[in-house]
């Protein structure tokens, strides 16, 4: 017959395992904040980078008409 295991082992082993199941959902709910956050960033840092881009490519079409206004005088 095999040796009986200890009791306090046996709770130990119990009462770690009840406090990984319990904790598992509120550490399931902070990674998926953090992804989305992360996600949120990066959708912001892609609509201000847009955004400078189209304030380049705005500018050199202001300069571009510009200076094809003042080039119709020359003819």
């Amino acid at each position: 017959m095999a040796d009986p295991v200890n009791s306090q082992i046996t709770d130990a082993v119990t009462q770690t395992n009840v406090k990984v199941v319990a904790e598992a959902p509120a550490q399931a709910i902070a990674s998926l904040y953090q992804v989305s956050s992360h996600s949120t960033g990066l959708a912001l840092q892609n609509a201000v980078h847009s955004q400078q881009v189209l304030n380049q490519i705005s500018s050199a079409v202001v300069s571009k008409a510009v200076q094809m206004i003042m080039a119709v005088g020359d003819k």
